[in-house]
């Protein structure tokens, strides 16, 4: 029965895709058109005369109607054209490419952290509900939701660099450590391991601890709280009473039928969750100096660079986009009863 739907379950979800992809490469057009920065004096300078400013306006295609500018804009993206950067002088899917490694290596220590303590945090939670390790955890979540990212970050900074200093700074890297390994893949941990340079993938380590469990702070807030309602609703079932009456210790109560059934659920909160840090690292890796696209994009942005922005925007929403797909088929997956959201 999964064999012959999954196709079809594939098939919706690719178009649904397509359909919001599509809707993305509209906004981000949109963007580019309201707001009040002039590309065009953005290149060329303010105290370019006007024939250069003509002549780049129209090298940029902005003398077309808006429908032609569209259909244009739409057609190279579709080729993996994102215009050309003037702050690097590079296409700007490759500076993205550059840079993205460092992002999705963040973006995945911030989630291991969210999912190794968010799960135990909201199984406690609805094991103990109403008593006061359900309270601590909820605090302790609604703390770490609703506080500013930014405020936390110069908070860690202040206390457990320059205070206590427990852990490295803002960077990647100390200076003398960096350019020592060639870069293979963009993500310094695993070149680092790759050159066997344990000095480097130590310091590297440092750097990562507090930007990543920033994250992985964010993360276990938003896991713990769906882990602890997806539980609740489990453990109020009758299979557990019965369970329990055939004699079932507590511990195999939870984590063999309770937590098994509530695992289903729990991959699209974690895909949805690694969507949003990669999505809210920007301000992280603005506050922490971190090489990545939120770094790349926040500067370009200041800079008013709108192709690296534009396409930067594009691509981290594209993979909000496919996380979000990627998670309702292996939804699918682990529960054959779903049928396109019919139960």
């Amino acid at each position: 029965m999964l064999l012959t739907t999954l196709p079809r379950r594939l098939a919706s979800s690719l178009t649904s895709v397509a359909l919001t992809l599509l809707g993305l490469v509209v906004l981000t057009f949109v963007i580019g058109r309201v707001v009040p920065i002039d590309p065009v004096l953005a290149i060329v300078g303010d105290k370019a005369s006007k024939e250069v400013y003509d002549r780049v306006f129209v090298e940029l295609g902005r003398d077309q109607p808006v429908y032609v500018q569209f259909f244009t804009y739409l057609w190279k993206l579709l080729h993996g054209d994102f215009g050309q950067s003037f702050i690097t002088s590079r296409p700007v899917l490759i500076d993205l490419l550059d840079f993205f490694p460092a992002t999705l290596e963040l973006a995945t220590f911030g989630l291991l952290i969210g999912v190794v303590t968010g799960i135990p945090a909201g199984v406690i939670a609805a094991y103990y509900h109403g008593k006061w390790p359900d309270h601590l955890i909820r605090v302790f979540a609604l703390i770490g939701y609703s506080v500013p990212v930014f405020w936390l970050g110069l908070v860690g900074l202040f206390v457990l660099y320059f205070k206590l200093d427990w852990v490295s700074g803002p960077g990647q890297l100390d200076i003398f450590f960096q350019g020592v390994v060639p870069r293979h893949t963009g993500s310094i941990l695993i070149d680092s391991a790759i050159a066997g340079d344990w000095d480097v993938f130590s310091n590297a380590m440092s750097h990562m601890i507090l930007p990543a469990s920033l994250l992985g702070y964010y993360s276990l807030a938003y896991i713990g709280r769906m882990t602890r309602s997806f539980m609740l609703d489990q453990l109020n079932r009758e299979y557990v009473l019965t369970a329990r009456l055939k004699g079932a210790t507590e511990f195999e109560v939870v984590a063999r039928h309770a937590l098994r059934n509530a695992a289903i659920p729990l991959v699209t909160i974690v895909a949805l969750s690694y969507g949003s840090l990669l999505e809210g690292s920007v301000l992280v890796e603005t506050i922490f100096s971190w090489p990545g696209i939120g770094n790349y994009l926040a500067s370009s942005l200041f800079r008013a660079d709108m192709n690296a922005v534009l396409g930067g925007t594009f691509v981290v929403g594209a993979m909000f986009v496919f996380l979000n797909m990627l998670s309702d088929v292996l939804y699918n997956l682990l529960d054959p009863r779903m049928d396109g959201g019919r139960s």
